[in-house]
């Protein structure tokens, strides 16, 4: 992976470590919780993590649309469905979500171009 793919899932689960290592109910709850949101139920997985991209890229939280770009790529999310994704959140969003769009883009080419390999 590149080394801010790297660099991001590697931090991501330390200070996960660290946060469930705490012990505290009501984390350990929420973090719980938001693994099941994004199982397959009456939506796929698929459709679910595309979903908390919308989300992401509309709050513009750049950790989250690297995490469910990655969460995608992993679903088999292609390239055209990204940009259909995109485009939505672009939408709702509005125009200051294209700086965020911008490192989406280019979270997307890097995670699908190691997944090729």
């Amino acid at each position: 992976m590149t080394k801010g793919i790297d660099e991001f899932n590697q931090y991501r689960a330390e200070m996960n470590e660290r946060m469930l290592s705490s012990n505290h109910l009501g984390i350990k709850r929420f973090l719980a919780l938001d693994h099941q949101a994004y199982e397959g139920g009456a939506l796929d997985s698929k459709t679910k993590e595309l979903l908390g991209l919308v989300a992401s890229l509309v709050l513009r939280c750049d950790d989250c649309i690297t995490y469910h770009v990655l969460q995608c790529v992993e679903q088999g999310v292609t390239r055209e469905e990204f940009l259909d994704t995109f485009n939505v959140a672009l939408v709702v969003g509005g125009s200051i979500t294209i700086p965020h769009l911008r490192r989406a883009f280019e979270r997307m080419d890097e995670a699908i171009e190691e997944a090729k390999t």
